[in-house]
């Protein structure tokens, strides 16, 4: 059967031919896109895109209602410790004098109050003040520091109370600055620390260089399409954070594969123009096959039907595309440019003349792959039932724990470590039980204020009331301007979202409680914090198979194509999936048992957020495939140039070990930045990749698939009959490969004769 062209060479070869032209049409796109995205803007999502089920037809009629855009506030006075309850009417006058003359409030209530009396606890010893920002709610965290500077002065005059304000607003303040600080943290030191990575891989100051340019300029492209794909696809303001992290990973590995493979080939001896053309018809195709499957495992978060997870295949797809095109276009046309000065040393010849020892020696970048993956390796196939005992016997003990993963909300929770407005919301719930779990009933008639449905609005307090699962403190009703829609406020006992109290009590009132009442007379809606994560989990648990399937039989299928190989494409399918249910138990013991807790700094939960396992999966089936897809390629060039099942293995491995380690180290160090972040949910997600990342790298191709594939032998490449049409892929450069050529080196110019 005739073999294809090679797509990655023959992109590859026009650039490197046409080097300037390539290099002006990737600044040009980059430009162009950059100044369109920011002339558009990116969207946002509507305040319903996020919530699922019976929640997001509650946000939708919401957001249409026309309530005015408000941000309640709410000022805790508390007696700590010992401390006699003290007179509160006095300290909740002085929050009201206080709050009142910033000019920035209104509605300020006090439990003393005659009509409608903010709470006081049961225990009496505390008491809450509330109010709301003057203006737009959306703009208030913009307005609301001197009103906490107003009520910590309160707070400094009563040296024995506990004062604080917690609300929409300065939670909106806080959570920026938090999440603001740590991610511009994030970002300042995972590029050097990439760089860094780099520079140790390969010595010279351009090679290390380069990939990051490429993946940055490709980051900056797919920001810009975001823009203008978000006008029709609107995205969480977390996309763009999430993009930076992915983008970092795959365009600095595409680039890493890219440039190895052609130092690789300049130190067998061949010319500039015959090395760029053997590392686009095999590091490229392999960038083009890997790119296609990260891409393929991403789409599958479209299959979810939520805005977030949707928001996020968009992002990540945009910038793995990007990536790949830039690594197949651009990254040729550089390498051409540059030619040999690429592998100008600027540490390793350092090191060499301070310790006599050559570092890349010790890093594993030198074309036999270093002294650890030589010695692993030989024991691996030396004894590969043994190491398939041992390897496999670990991933499974590490992912045991994963049968017992409970997913919740953090709540509060969500932001570790000690915070004024955290420290006083969680004083709030404390004190107030039906806080934890706010609730609400949204109705919608022709007018919530007639006498009937009024009447069922009574008849359904009495009701909720009645089951003993409702906090009567926090029940009130509220009507939208043109009286067509009505909340109905409620307080719900239990300790929060993922709390089984709080669950039993929204089925109560959407099973019992508001078909017999206000479901007889309105389109009514059981909205909140426990409504939307029971209705999220129930959103999940039925797309969750579904995009299971979607990624595994598509990426199953491009292996399958790409490989001519049914064991080659199902032992990738199992490796992968043992590597994501080893990261799911790491991710079960650190953060629901709480192994670990000093040294990562955080409060276990008991819980994993609930957005985290499917996410995870397909990101970590996406960028696990990247590593594998390269060595396979590796691996299946060396067996169609006639080496034996076992000798194509170790020369795969051991040609690859380098390049894989350096990019290991990039990403786990990237992504264990991400694991200091005081938001809970980023530190579950970092670590979590990074654990991934890590076990992935090592245990799974450094010593499960040699071993596998040893043990399989010439059954790796088995392809049944029925399945000849597949189409014979080159995963070589073509049968001329094998001998060096002669250097096109301009005279005293020396060719390097090592792989930087």
């Amino acid at each position: 059967m005739a073999r294809r062209r090679n797509i990655a060479a023959a992109v590859g070869g026009w650039s490197a031919r046409h080097r300037w032209a390539a290099l002006l049409i990737w600044v040009g796109f980059v430009v162009t896109a950059t100044l369109a995205g920011n002339a558009v803007g990116t969207k946002g999502m509507e305040p319903w895109e996020d919530d699922n089920g019976e929640s997001r037809k509650a946000a939708i009629v919401l957001d249409a209602a026309g309530f005015p855009d408000v941000a309640g506030e709410t000022v805790l006075i508390r007696a700590e410790g010992s401390t006699a309850p003290a007179d509160f009417r006095a300290v909740a006058e002085d929050v009201r004098k206080a709050v009142l003359a910033t000019g920035l409030v209104e509605n300020v209530r006090t439990p003393y109050d005659a009509q409608e009396p903010a709470p006081i606890s049961q225990d009496r010893r505390s008491a809450l003040v509330t109010f709301d920002m003057k203006g737009e709610g959306r703009t208030a965290k913009e307005r609301v520091q001197p009103v906490i500077d107003a009520v910590a002065g309160v707070q400094r005059g009563h040296p024995g109370l506990r004062i604080g304000q917690a609300g929409e607003a300065s939670s909106r303040l806080m959570i920026g600055d938090v999440l603001g600080d740590d991610l511009v943290r994030a970002e300042l030191l995972s590029v050097p620390l990439t760089f860094g990575i780099l520079l140790a891989a390969f010595g010279a100051l351009l090679a290390a260089v380069v990939p990051l340019v490429v993946a940055f300029t490709a980051f900056l492209g797919s920001i810009g399409l975001l823009a203008l794909t978000s006008q029709l696809l609107h995205v969480d303001s977390a996309t763009t954070n999430l993009m930076l992290l992915i983008g970092l990973a795959v365009g600095v590995d595409y680039s890493l594969f890219y440039i190895r493979r052609e130092r690789e080939e300049r130190a067998r001896g061949r010319g500039k123009e015959r090395a760029l053309e053997i590392a686009a018809a095999t590091s490229g195709r392999a960038v083009l096959i890997s790119g296609i499957t990260v891409i393929v495992a991403m789409s599958g978060m479209f299959l979810t039907g939520n805005g977030t997870f949707m928001g996020f295949a968009q992002g990540t797809i945009l910038v793995v595309l990007v990536a790949m095109i830039g690594s197949m276009t651009v990254l040729p046309a550089v390498l051409s440019l540059i030619g040999d000065r690429i592998d100008a040393r600027i540490v390793h010849g350092a090191v060499r003349r301070l310790t006599g020892r050559t570092w890349r020696r010790m890093l594993g970048g030198r074309e036999g792959g270093g002294r650890v993956w030589n010695t692993v390796l030989t024991a691996v196939l030396r004894r590969p039932v043994v190491s398939v005992l041992l390897a496999g016997g670990l991933l499974i003990g590490l992912a045991v724990p994963a049968f017992d993963l409970r997913t919740g909300e953090p709540g509060t929770a969500d932001v570790q470590g000690s915070n004024p407005v955290m420290d006083t919301f969680r004083g709030i719930e404390e004190a107030f039980p039906g806080n934890k779990a706010p609730a609400a009933v949204v109705l919608k008639a022709d007018d919530v204020t007639a006498p009937h449905i009024r009447k069922e609005v009574e008849r359904f307090r009495e009701l909720a009331l009645g089951t003993g699962e409702i906090d009567p403190a926090f029940f009130g009703v509220r009507v939208n301007p043109d009286k067509t829609v009505a909340v109905i406020n409620l307080g719900l006992k239990g300790k929060g979202p993922s709390d089984e109290v709080s669950e039993h009590a929204v089925r109560t009132i959407r099973e019992r409680v508001v078909p017999p009442t206000v479901g007889l007379v309105a389109e009514t809606y059981v909205y909140g914090s426990v409504a939307g994560v029971m209705d999220f989990n129930a959103q999940l648990g039925r797309s969750v198979p579904l995009v299971f399937t979607f990624v595994l039989l598509l990426a199953f299928v491009l292996l399958l194509a790409s490989f001519r190989s049914l064991v080659v494409a199902v032992t990738a399918i199992v490796l992968n999936l043992l590597s994501v249910a080893a990261a799911y138990g790491v991710l079960v013991m650190v953060f629901q048992y709480g192994w670990g807790e000093n040294l990562l700094n955080f409060e276990s939960t008991g819980s994993i957020v609930s957005w985290l396992p499917l996410f995870l999966f397909v990101i970590l089936f996406g960028l696990s495939m990247d590593y594998h897809v390269f060595i396979l390629s590796r691996i299946r060039e060396a067996f169609d140039r006639g080496m034996p099942t076992e000798q194509a293995v170790t020369h795969g491995i051991r040609t690859t070990a380098g390049v894989v380690s350096s990019a290991a180290f990039i990403m786990v160090g990237v992504f264990a930045i991400f694991g200091t972040m005081s938001m809970l949910s980023f530190k579950e997600m970092g670590i979590g990749l990074a654990a991934a990342i890590l076990i992935d790298a090592t245990v799974v191709r450094a010593v499960l698939l040699p071993a596998a594939m040893k043990l399989l032998g010439e059954a790796n490449w088995y392809l049944p009959r029925w399945l000849g049409w597949l189409p014979v892929l080159e995963h070589g450069a073509g049968d001329d490969d094998e001998g060096p050529d002669e250097p096109d080196a301009v005279p005293g110019e020396r060719v390097p004769v090592t792989v930087g």
